[in-house]
């Protein structure tokens, strides 16, 4: 589905229930492709105050209330090696059962859920980008 600011909420709507049950959310793209501007709109539609949204490229992970639970926002593209991931508890955040939306997922490793949505985000143009989404488990 090709898509640009314009239409990034009807995106983020179409892939929420696209999803359906699915908590753990795993976001491929190249840098700049836009991975966090979505994973915003997305969590805008789920009811997170806009006002509360930053991209967690230093902190890692941001968590955020919304009516529907806690959702965590990771950002691994500063993470090196699997034992950091560890060492911040990320698989207490996996197993949760809470959203958890992960921007760089190949650091994951052993982390890795059974069960994940993937999301990946293209460029098709300055401002334009084709999404293709696939459930895993």
């Amino acid at each position: 589905m090709k898509y640009n600011l314009d239409t990034i909420n009807q995106v983020a709507s179409n892939t929420i229930n696209a999803a359906s049950e699915y908590r753990c959310w795993l976001f491929y793209g190249n840098l700049g492709a836009g991975k966090t501007t979505l994973i915003k709109s997305i969590c805008k539609e789920l009811g997170v105050d806009e006002n509360h949204l930053s991209s967690p490229t230093f902190s890692i992970i941001n968590e955020y209330a919304s009516h529907s639970g806690i959702i965590y926002h990771a950002d691994f593209y500063r993470i090196k090696n699997e034992t950091e991931l560890f060492d911040i508890g990320m698989d207490e955040y996996l197993s949760s059962g809470n959203y958890c939306f992960i921007e760089w997922p190949d650091r994951l490793g052993s982390l890795l859920p059974d069960k994940y949505f993937r999301v990946t985000i293209s460029e098709t143009g300055p401002f334009t980008r084709t999404i293709e989404y696939q459930k895993h488990g």
